[in-house]
């Protein structure tokens, strides 16, 4: 959310290209994330879901990196934003490194 307001200081002329990347590949972590929780059931699909929300974290960095450059977003808070998304993918990459802990049991069929 701290990206989307900062994105509403960006340039008209960004409006269909950087500023749309950049809300929707954030969105997109927290949507995979979303994903990946009601998928824990199969190990398959929940490490599936994190990998995209971790793709999704890689492509926000880069957008936030150009938002940065382009002078749209101050260093301090690109450097912010860019330290929030790394602890977002440490966290990803760990779960999806160890998913058994996070994984439903299996339940038994009725009888």
């Amino acid at each position: 959310m701290d990206l989307f307001e900062a994105s509403k200081k960006f340039p008209k002329e960004e409006v269909y290209s950087l500023t749309d990347q950049a809300r929707r590949s954030s969105r997109a972590v927290a949507s995979a994330i979303a994903e990946a929780w009601r998928g824990r059931k199969y190990e398959a699909v929940f490490v599936h879901k994190l990998n995209e929300a971790e793709r999704e974290a890689a492509e926000t960095q880069t957008w936030i990196e150009f938002a940065a450059k382009c002078g749209y977003l101050t260093r301090e808070t690109a450097l912010r934003f860019h330290k929030d998304y790394d602890e977002i993918l440490a966290m990803l990459v760990t779960i999806g490194n160890r998913p058994k802990p996070w994984l439903l049991a299996k339940s038994s069929p009725p009888l």
